[in-house]
């Protein structure tokens, strides 16, 4: 009998040289794109199951946490999500400021939605990371920025687009206070524990 390969005897594949689309069918092309795929994936065995899956096309997006590092403070915004709403969550979400691309550059688009939805005007900002926040089902990923900012910076009261449905607040609070809220489930969003917990440990605000 030959003797099974061990896992790292096994050749590294190519994400071309592994997936073998069969089926692609569009569920849904309204808010975004849903569609559902039936393809061959070669095991690290050498074998090829077949599987479905539906993915949400929605695009790439990008967030950022603002910090003023002198009087340690941070800027969040606060608004409602019916999707967490439907799954238990009563009160509005905090969150960092974000936004999908569409076709802009991460960088570009995260200055212009900053500016949209808190007001203030940013220059000088930093890619620390990009993550995909939820592989399984949903085709995004994400790109997280930090950028200082100073209470002169802003330049109109933000709030979002209105003709988008947008209806957000805008606050500035301590990042130990932002810190704690995780710890007690007042912060719940994703993207804002990881850019709260990146200020942390690399000292951001120190």
């Amino acid at each position: 009998m030959i003797p099974k390969p061990q896992l790292s005897e096994l050749p590294v594949l190519q994400p071309r040289e592994r997936v073998r689309i069969q089926k692609v069918q569009t569920l849904s092309d309204d808010w975004y794109l849903l569609r559902k795929t039936t393809f061959d994936l070669r095991r690290r065995d050498g074998t090829w199951q077949t599987q479905t899956r539906e993915t949400y096309n929605r695009g790439n997006g990008a967030t950022i946490l603002l910090y003023d590092p002198d009087r340690r403070t941070i800027i969040l915004t606060r608004q409602f999500r019916f999707p967490a709403f439907v799954n238990g969550c009563a009160d509005d979400l905090i969150e960092t400021p974000a936004g999908l691309l569409e076709a802009a550059s991460p960088e570009d688009r995260i200055r212009a939605e900053t500016e949209e939805e808190t007001g203030y005007r940013i220059h000088d900002i930093e890619k620390v990371f990009e993550a995909f926040m939820s592989p399984g089902s949903v085709t995004e990923k994400l790109f997280f920025f930090v950028a200082r900012y100073s209470p002169f910076d802003r330049v109109s009261p933000g709030g979002g687009n209105r003709a988008e449905g947008e209806d957000i607040e805008t606050f500035e609070i301590d990042i130990d206070a932002a810190l704690g809220k995780i710890a007690s489930g007042e912060i719940q969003d994703g993207k804002t524990i990881m850019l709260l917990q990146y200020a942390k440990l690399a000292r951001l605000v120190d």
